[in-house]
């Protein structure tokens, strides 16, 4: 059975950085796509970045320059290191997962539970 599972959420000041991590279980494919998606109160989910097992990676706009996402060598953990936070950063944090390398938003079916990041001005 897959398991995700988040953690390193917290609060912080507009400027100051954090790291989620997301640990991964049960996930067993070589071709895959890993990615954060967040979510706002009141706003849909949207994708942050992804990571590709190719070593691929892509963000969305307003957090290029600004956040990277990454795996530890053994790949079952992922990280999103977040630099230069805004009060817009404020939002629940997911890990997701595709079972191909392929990085639709269709293609994520595994989701961990979430960990908030609320950044104050």
């Amino acid at each position: 059975q897959v398991q995700l599972v988040e953690s390193g959420g917290g609060s912080v000041q507009a400027g100051g950085s954090l790291r989620v991590s997301c640990v991964v279980s049960g996930y067993t494919y070589n071709s895959y796509c890993m990615g954060w998606f967040r979510q706002a109160p009141g706003k849909k989910r949207e994708g942050v970045a992804t990571i590709r097992s190719d070593g691929v990676t892509t963000y969305r706009d307003s957090v290029k320059g600004r956040f990277t996402i990454s795996q530890d060598n053994t790949k079952t953990t992922l990280y999103l290191q977040m630099n230069s936070l805004k009060p817009e950063d404020t939002a629940m944090y997911y890990c997701t997962a595709t079972r191909a390398i392929a990085c639709y938003t269709a293609d994520f079916i595994y989701w961990g539970q979430g960990t908030q990041v609320t950044v104050s001005s």
